[in-house]
């Protein structure tokens, strides 16, 4: 045996005989034991990524930070903060409602503008949501981490009301966790439309991105879409229409990283219809749920990829109040592989707020939707867009809720009704935090106002948690009417994956024997 070998050998074994081994197989004397379930532990860091909000002259921002109230925490934990940072790349400024400023705040230029790095928004304590604003065209894109007791359920909500010009309404996002892929049904490159998709990197590496587009008759060339470089802790907005010559009315954007990871973002701004942001559709599935149609929605617009190989055939659903009907000339959808489909819905509604529900009908091909949903008319027109959603597991939150102006909607798309408890939280400039336990029937939608917390001052957050019985999703509509335009936003809840499996290690000196 070679000296080399005898060496690695000897190496090894110093290592384990120090630090024990890890092994999947179990100790001696302990054949036939049932192996434990992993426990589920909380996250002890979160991070959120938002965009720069907008470039408009007459745009005004409202940033809203919040972590739920009874957070799991995990003892030994790092020390709780949760920050909202500027990135770079960008300039812009931002500013505290209470007009005060840390040390880190002070980092502007002559102008006004954030620094790299400056602190935008802090979250103190869980149960309380935190807020800030900004009101230039050139607010920068943010950087955002909570740790320790903060990080479970971290959440932070991004709200713009434009008041005129191409993408007047308002635009609301929950900002992003990053991510290698996202896919995003819903995109155009119309001459009507200006969408930009925002990509940010929060780590110390570069990001190389490809920016993928599919339309009608498949995947559209765009070769300056082809590995576009997001630098280290800044952000990088695309236009659309520049990654292509020919204008795509439907299209389907998916943004794949290469290399590192990035918050991805799509921004729509139409000249007559207003604008709001595009939520990234959920992981693609043979079966989807698009939660929280508005009552009044004037005009509904359906997009589907099959991003396989294989096509899809899906059955539609309208799940109202009462129960899930076929939309009368919609019963079926036939999606071609790697093809966006978009298809007019008309009135769905028919005057009844519902959700949307996507069944694979024969086949089981994954697919990814979103809906374009149009309230008012003529002149007085606004957008705004639901994607697929998951179930929520256990809980999910939304921020900046408004008296009177916030609707959830909650759906059971399956057999067995569920049971949710919802709880606004105290405001953001004081009240106490107030719950309501729901129950949504099978196959429907409930359409309700979360309870309004005691004595509510400022804007509160809102927490879905799943009770019992079956799957349930959630999505919440807030709307800010503003000179006759009904201006709205909708954010789907998924569940805030603030716990992880953990899967128990033993260790097993007996190797070093074998």
């Amino acid at each position: 045996m070679k000296r080399t070998t005898l060496s690695l050998f000897g190496a090894v074994a110093a290592l384990a005989a120090v630090t024990g081994v890890a092994v999947f197989e179990a100790p001696a004397g302990t054949a036939g034991t049932a192996a434990k379930a992993p426990a589920r532990l909380p996250v002890e860091r979160s991070m959120r990524l938002c965009p720069a909000p907008t470039s408009s002259d007459v745009g005004e921002t409202a940033y809203t930070a919040f972590t739920p109230a009874g957070a799991p925490g995990r003892a030994g934990a790092r020390k709780a903060a949760a920050d909202l940072l500027a990135a770079g790349g960008t300039a812009g400024s931002a500013k505290k409602d209470d007009g005060k400023s840390d040390a880190k705040d002070k980092k502007k230029d002559d102008k006004g503008a954030v620094a790299a790095g400056a602190t935008v928004l802090s979250l103190k304590e869980p149960g309380k949501p935190a807020i800030a604003t900004a009101d230039r065209s050139d607010a920068p894109a943010l950087i955002g981490t909570a740790d320790g007791t903060l990080a479970p359920g971290w959440t932070v909500q991004q709200s713009t009301v434009v008041s005129a010009g191409s993408g007047r309404g308002l635009h609301g996002l929950t900002c992003t966790a990053p991510d290698t892929s996202f896919w995003f049904p819903g995109a155009s490159t119309a001459k009507s439309r200006q969408d930009y998709v925002h990509l940010t990197n929060p780590d110390s590496t570069p990001a190389v991105v490809d920016l993928e587009m599919y339309g009608k008759d498949g995947r559209i060339k765009a070769a300056a879409g082809e590995g576009i470089n997001v630098p280290p802790r800044s952000t990088v907005p695309v236009l659309l229409s520049t990654l292509t010559d020919a204008p795509t009315e439907s299209a389907t954007l998916h943004v794949a990283a290469r290399s590192g990871r990035v918050g991805a973002a799509l921004q729509a701004s139409d000249e007559k219809l207003g604008g709001d942001w595009l939520p990234s559709s959920g992981e693609a599935s043979p079966d989807a749920v698009l939660p929280g149609i508005p009552a009044d929605a004037t005009s509904v617009r359906l997009y589907v990829l099959a991003p396989g190989g294989d096509d899809a055939d899906l059955k539609l659903r309208f799940a109202g109040a009462n129960s899930a009907i076929t939309p009368a000339g919609h019963e079926t959808l036939h999606v071609k592989s790697g093809m966006t489909t978009a298809v007019d819905l008309g009135d769905i509604t028919r005057g009844e707020a519902g959700s949307l529900l996507l069944t694979g009908d024969g086949s089981r091909t994954p697919v990814v939707a979103a809906l374009r949903v149009t309230r008012g008319k003529d002149d007085k027109q606004e957008t705004a867009f639901i994607a697929a959603t998951p179930p929520i597991d256990k809980r999910g939150t939304v921020a900046d809720n408004r008296a009177k102006s916030s609707t959830l909607a909650l759906v059971a798309p399956g057999k067995e009704a569920a049971q949710v408890k919802v709880t606004s939280s105290a405001g953001s400039d004081g009240g106490t935090a107030v719950s309501k336990t729901y129950t949504v029937k099978p196959g429907t939608t409930l359409s309700v106002e979360p309870p309004e917390p005691s004595g509510a001052k400022g804007t509160y957050a809102v927490t879905v948690e799943k009770v019992s019985g079956g799957p349930v999703h959630a999505s919440r509509m807030l709307a800010l009417p503003k000179d006759g335009v009904p201006m709205f936003t909708i954010q789907p809840i998924p569940d805030d994956r603030s716990t992880v499996a953990v899967p128990e290690a033993e260790q097993d000196l007996s190797m070093l024997n074998r």
